[in-house]
């Protein structure tokens, strides 16, 4: 599988330097951010494949950046990271187009495949997409 670009949005800086360490050593791109408002601004500069995004920050929460990077860019794919106390607002996100949701602390094989299988998502509806734009011209 090719090298894509994550983004991980948390407030944790030490849960985000692990992820980082971890999700690096596999091959990935990644990208942090500690606000909602920060991953906007990096959506807006690079390309991003998959966003990991706590449902619990200061400022605009998950489920508000959700919405926005939703509009800023449908195709990226969404995984939204809840602790016990916030699963209501992971399904609000899974019902605004989050890919999927896992529970904090997150098992990193287990994000790991589902990062690959958001991207093969997103690649697979680019591809539709631009199957589409070729069949009009």
């Amino acid at each position: 599988m090719e090298n894509f670009s994550v983004l991980l949005v948390d407030d944790e800086a030490e849960f985000l330097a692990a992820l980082v360490k971890r999700l690096t050593k596999r091959g990935l791109n990644v990208h942090t951010a500690k606000s909602g408002e920060e991953a906007l601004a990096i959506i807006k500069g690079k390309r991003i494949d998959v966003t990991v995004l706590d449902v619990r920050m200061p400022g605009i929460d998950g489920v508000q950046t959700l919405s926005e990077v939703k509009k800023l860019d449908p195709l990226i794919e969404v995984i939204m990271l809840t602790g016990h106390a916030s699963i209501e607002a992971a399904i609000e996100g899974m019902e605004l187009g989050a890919y999927d949701y896992l529970m904090k602390p997150a098992d990193i094989d287990e994000l790991f495949y589902k990062l690959q299988d958001a991207f093969k998502k997103r690649t697979l509806q680019q591809a539709k997409i631009q199957k589409l734009e070729s069949l009009k011209s």
